[in-house]
């Protein structure tokens, strides 16, 4: 549940997707709220963490199937969202933050054009204060040399620093609701933190809600106020605490990631016959 006092910026009941010619869900009846926090969203390759974001996007293929009791973005139904509403919401209202900027950033325009593109579209801006606006948010996410970052094309830049062009380009109208799908996941340790603190900012300048997908359990745990951690698709844990952890699958995270101040020979793996027998249960 969001923190109290905290308006409802996003509701989820029972949300399904399903895939033409597949029996299985990728999404199975997955609810949650969130207000003015952060939330993460863990689980292994395939748990349906990527699909669910898209799915609140409304930016699954034309293949899936979205179901939901109740889907809303600010009292406003996703579900029943035509197209042209959801492009209003993207960008302005609404921002995902994509893993991999490789195939997100046009190739064939530079930097500075694709971020400054960003504020002429959802801030209403003019060329001059569109590029001006996009060099700040560049400084923010701390690319250094940013007047020479804004002449280079996507393939002259490296993956951490294409990740952070995508955080700027996402953040730049300040939205109410943001999803950063595997954020960090090109950034080096160093960096890191000070991407997690600017998500941080803008959470708390704008009041907004961060989604923080990842298959980091430590690192949400530190970041995030609640964790949701996926399973073939279902939510199976709902915590605020990671030492709360119940679940098999939730304890075996953890335990098959790595610990430098207790390093092992063989790291543990996820006993799929406990997890099943659990979830056999519930």
């Amino acid at each position: 549940m969001p923190a109290p006092d905290s308006p409802t910026i996003l509701t989820v009941r029972n949300l399904n997707v399903n895939f033409a010619r597949s029996t299985l869900k990728a999404v199975d009846g997955v609810s949650f709220t969130l207000g003015a926090e952060r939330l993460g969203i863990v689980g292994e390759s395939g748990s349906g963490k990527s699909t669910l974001g898209r799915a609140i996007m409304k930016l699954l293929p034309n293949s899936a199937k979205i179901e939901a009791e109740a889907l809303e973005f600010a009292g406003t139904s996703l579900v029943k969202a035509s197209e042209k509403q959801m492009r209003t919401l993207r960008g302005n209202e609404m921002a995902l933050i994509m893993q991999d900027p490789r195939y997100s950033l046009n190739p064939v325009l530079s930097i500075g054009k694709q971020v400054a593109e960003a504020a002429k579209l959802h801030l209403g801006l003019g060329k001059a204060a569109a590029y001006k606006a996009a060099a700040g948010m560049l400084e923010r996410v701390r690319i250094a040399d940013v007047e020479r970052t804004m002449r280079l094309y996507p393939h002259q830049i490296s993956g951490g620093m294409g990740q952070r062009v995508m955080i700027a380009m996402m953040l730049l109208a300040k939205p109410r609701l943001v999803i950063a799908d595997e954020p960090t996941s090109a950034l080096d340790v160093s960096v890191r933190g000070d991407v997690l603190k600017l998500l941080d900012e803008l959470v708390t300048e704008n009041n907004s809600g961060l989604i923080l997908i990842s298959h980091d359990i430590r690192m949400v745990a530190a970041f995030c106020q609640r964790i949701l951690v996926m399973y073939k698709g279902r939510v199976v844990e709902n915590l605020v605490k990671l030492e709360d952890a119940q679940h098999p699958y939730t304890r075996g995270l953890v335990a098959a990631m790595p610990n430098p101040r207790r390093p092992v020979r063989r790291l543990q793996v996820l006993d799929r016959a406990s997890i099943d027998a659990a979830e056999a249960r519930s």
